[in-house]
């Protein structure tokens, strides 16, 4: 599957050093205006990280958005958006003495096994690179959220990150099998290297014995708060019970080793390998916003579901 979504929708395509990537946006409501600079400033928070790093790749890509459809005078049409970026620093023959050579801990093996085929410069669409097109239809996303008042904000404790939701209003998310937290997960979870999820306002909160897990209601409902701890993270029931929505998800390290990796052969054999080209050391600065763009996808849908359900505008 290439394509998140089922009312507000993302499909992507295009692998690590082939020309192009990209993707196309379908579902989102006409007359939205497009913020090229929240794009832009999206994109670079992908590209750098939070904090500079000399950890992250030494790949340096303009990621500039050339748009094919879906806009016009800066606003959407309703139709389909679809978008690319042109790969302009791609380097497919330093990843050669991958071609036959699959690394440990990587989707190499696996993607051979299903397809009986594999792009092995760089990955191909198992690379980070991909998550660029993610951004772009998380920034849009993020666009129509803001006109209904929802905010996302993130936060990194080295490899786990932490996600809050801001007014997302109760009643969004469907129970049994489309619950909120489980679709949260289910964008999280395909971003590459993610390993964990949880719901809560502390990543441990569901440790909590059973006189303490309960959130209490506050005395009255004319606060802002509904209840005086959030330890479900804003979902009870798989649904928004309109406090903030707070999620963490842990992501394991980069496993390319430049220094050299002992590879299997497609015979069998093993053989170390120096692999070469860009790859990131320590990804964690480029992953907040990466998590923030699925998180976004999944409530845009989630929400325009919850209106359909409602006969909402």
């Amino acid at each position: 599957m290439n394509t998140f979504g089922t009312l507000f929708r993302l499909t992507t395509f295009g692998e690590s050093h082939g020309t192009a990537l990209g993707g196309i946006v379908d579902g989102c409501p006409a007359g939205l205006v497009i913020d090229h600079s929240l794009i832009a400033a999206e994109l670079l928070r992908r590209r750098e990280g939070d904090t500079p790093s000399p950890l992250t790749t030494r790949r340096h890509e303009a990621d500039e958005v050339e748009w094919l459809s879906g806009i016009l005078d800066g606003k959407t049409l309703g139709t389909p958006i679809a978008f690319v970026i042109h790969n302009s620093d791609q380097r497919p023959a330093d990843y050669e003495a991958l071609r036959d050579c699959f690394r440990p801990g990587h989707a190499d093996y696996t993607y051979m096994q299903k397809y009986g085929t594999r792009d092995y410069r760089g990955g191909g669409r198992a690379s980070g690179r991909e998550t660029a097109a993610r951004v772009v239809g998380g920034s849009i996303a993020k666009m129509w959220l803001k006109e209904q008042h929802v905010a996302f904000r993130t936060h990194r404790d080295g490899r786990l990150i932490t996600c809050t939701i801001s007014g997302l209003p109760a009643g969004i998310g469907s129970p049994i099998f489309d619950r909120l937290n489980a679709r949260l997960a289910y964008a999280v979870l395909s971003i590459p290297s993610a390993q964990s999820f949880v719901t809560g306002e502390n990543p441990n909160d569901w440790q909590l014995p059973n006189d303490q897990y309960p959130d209490q209601w506050t005395p009255q409902s004319t606060g802002s708060n509904l209840t005086l701890t959030n330890h479900c993270g804003g979902i009870q029931g798989g649904i928004s019970n309109g406090m903030p929505v707070v999620f963490h998800v842990g992501f394991h390290s980069p496993v390319t080793q430049p220094q050299g990796m002992t590879c299997r052969k497609a015979d069998g054999t093993l053989t170390t390998v120096a692999p070469g080209g860009r790859h990131d050391v320590d990804h964690s600065s480029r992953l907040p916003v990466i998590v923030e763009s699925m998180a976004a996808l999944a409530v845009a849908d989630s929400l325009m579901a919850a209106k359909a359900y409602n006969q909402q505008p």
